[in-house]
């Protein structure tokens, strides 16, 4: 629903609008490292660094691939990889960055003092308490051994004994090879499996008991080595994928770095669902890469993660003259490098966290103070549908040209009642089935002089067509303006209506008690097959149009107190022009709720 995180649109909006100023700022303070300048301590880096926000929708995931010819013998420079970090800490909050990953091959030579060197940069982040992952890769370790290999430089400076005291930690293996963390982000837990160069069978029995134990929990998994450069599996990542990933339907998205140049590619589980599968190494590149992260930025509203990759370091050097070679590699661009993965994240977890559909709500519970009228269909139409509100506003029937009223348990998922009709109308020749109030309803001559609220529930399938079902009406007053003395614009027109134009936008179109005109609230294209609320709100002054909670663009500033009546029923699913039906629904409807005062958006019915 719109209202639940206006916040985090608007930040994030003003982040993104700003990264780039962001990225050099953060930058500078590599070139400055890399210049041999004073870094700032660790209270300067305090004051920056904020906690992820653990219930916003939009979040950060940033991988760092081999950095090993950074951290090779006597060529070390940590100013790449410090650059890199402190980008995480100052601007950890503009783009709530939740975790950060480097896929293996840290160092060149798995040497002790190559891996004090980096160990000391990765400090940035241990002073603060950021979560991080790191795994041995083939340059780390002795390549021909597993991760039964025993104690190595690699576990002296990145073993479990680094990250037990952090937050985000969730375990690793006996050899300490493989481990797990865990964080909350987009109101929900995640994971990420950090798994050694190459498992043994007690590696595989180990990653597939944290699974287990987490069986709801959507899962990235990182490794030095999965998938090469054209996209396909290697040896070992056709392994991992049979063993592994396979039929383990958490694992969403893997990360692994070991050969280049960057490559993605997408296969199927056993579950029948997607696997993103991505290869992230810029070793080969100037500066060895340049300590580049990627930035795997989530976006659960419009199910996607927006994917780029940026080098802080050459980015802070920018201040500078920027070589031939920096110019090029300042910001990736490639379709390997800059890229958006659509993923409906709730129907791909559905297999192993369903999300519990929201159960059907008593009408008592709708039935708020000042409801004029509640009617809902939870079952077929079988000549009267009751006003629930006890205000007698019944509906009856009416049919045209032999149409027909059908019922479907379809709903919209916020709905408080659990089923719709579905109405079929078509405009040549006219024919359809719709419901009007009874003659003597008191809803037929209320005038709502001090404001309201209509609402209702709607979707149109997917052969809607504009010459045939456009400028129908989900909910319409009778009685046209000619007849109550109001002749400005088409005396024609009924007094009230809430339909759909032939672009099959919401228009609420009515004519108030203090003006002789039409005043005109208009909304955006519906989706078809794809249920909408709408709501309608009058606060006595002025009139504004929701839908889905969100207030729409084309809400007229013009005041508009109460609507004209003359004493004619209301319609749901039919329009009137010149005092005739002119026009049938051809979609479903769900529930519908008219209330003699305005509505927060917060006591709407989809709330």
């Amino acid at each position: 629903m719109c209202t639940s995180h206006p916040h985090d649109r608007a930040e994030a909006a003003q982040a993104d609008a700003g990264r780039r100023g962001f990225l050099r700022a953060t930058a500078l303070l590599g070139a400055a490292a890399t210049a041999g300048l004073a870094l700032p301590t660790a209270p300067a880096a305090a004051e920056s660094h904020r906690a992820p926000e653990p219930d916003s929708r939009r979040f950060t995931l940033a991988v760092m691939p081999d950095t090993q010819y950074l951290f090779d013998g006597t060529s070390i420079d940590k100013g790449p990889v410090e650059a890199s970090l402190r980008y995480l800490l100052e601007h950890g909050k503009d783009e709530n960055i939740v975790f950060l990953s480097h896929l293996g091959d840290l160092t060149q030579n798995g040497a002790r003092a190559e891996f004090t060197a980096i160990g000391e940069a990765f400090k940035l982040l241990d002073r603060r308490g950021v979560g991080y992952s790191v795994l041995a890769g083939n340059h780390d370790v002795k390549s021909s051994t597993d991760d039964r290999r025993g104690p190595t430089p690699y576990l002296d400076a990145f073993g479990p004994q680094r990250f037990q005291d952090r937050p985000t930690y969730g375990g690793a293996s006996p050899d300490g090879y493989n481990t797990f963390h865990l964080f909350r982000a987009g109101g929900r837990e995640w994971m990420v499996l950090a798994l050694d160069w190459r498992l043994s069978g007690q590696g595989y029995a180990w990653v597939k008991d944290v699974l287990a134990q987490h069986p709801r929990t959507p899962v990235i998994l990182t490794t030095h080595e999965l998938v090469g450069a054209d996209g396909a599996l290697s040896a070992y990542g056709g392994q991992l994928w049979d063993q592994l990933v396979k039929d383990h339907d958490q694992i969403f998205l893997t990360l692994n770095g070991h050969y280049w140049p960057a490559a993605r590619a997408t296969r199927k589980n056993a579950a029948g669902h997607d696997v993103h599968l991505h290869l992230t190494n810029y070793q080969n590149r100037y500066f060895g890469g340049a300590a580049m992260i990627r930035l795997y930025r989530f976006d659960l509203d419009r199910n996607v993660i927006d994917v780029e990759t940026v080098s802080p370091w050459i980015l802070g050097r920018a201040a500078k003259e920027l070589n031939e070679l920096e110019r090029q590699e300042i910001e990736l661009s490639g379709d390997a490098d800059r890229f958006t993965v659509g993923i409906d994240f709730a129907d791909r977890f559905a297999g192993f966290d369903p999300v519990p559909a929201r159960p059907a709500r008593p009408a008592s519970k709708v039935l708020i103070p000042g409801t004029a009228a509640y009617w809902r269909f939870d079952t077929a139409v079988a000549g009267t549908v009751r006003d629930l509100s006890g205000r007698g506003n019944d509906l009856s029937l009416v049919t045209v040209g032999g149409g027909t009223l059908g019922w479907s348990a379809d709903h919209h998922p916020d709905q408080p009642g659990h089923g719709s009709l579905e109405f079929q109308g078509v405009k040549s020749p006219l024919t359809g089935a719709y419901l009007r109030t009874v003659d003597g309803a008191a809803l037929n001559s209320e005038t709502f002089r001090n404001g309201y609220t209509i609402e209702a529930f709607y979707r149109l399938p997917a052969d809607w067509d504009p010459s045939h079902h456009a400028w129908s009406g989900i909910v319409s007053r009778t009685g046209t303006g000619g007849a109550a003395g109001k002749t400005a614009d088409d005396p024609d027109e009924p007094l009230a209506t809430l339909s759909l134009s032939n672009d099959r936008e919401p228009q609420w179109a009515m004519r108030p008690l203090n003006q002789q005109g039409i005043v005109t609230n208009w909304g955006q294209e519906t989706p078809l097959e794809t249920w909408r609320h709408l709501a309608v709100v009058n606060d006595g002054e002025h009139t504004t149009l929701y839908v889905e909670g969100c207030p729409v663009v084309r809400n007229p500033k013009a005041p508009a107190v109460g609507i004209t009546a003359v004493g004619l029923p209301w319609l749901l699913g039919g329009y009137e022009y010149a005092g005739r039906i002119d026009q049938v629904l051809h979609g479903r409807l769900g529930d519908v709720r008219i209330v003699a005062r305005a509505l927060p958006v917060t006591s709407f019915m989809n709330h």
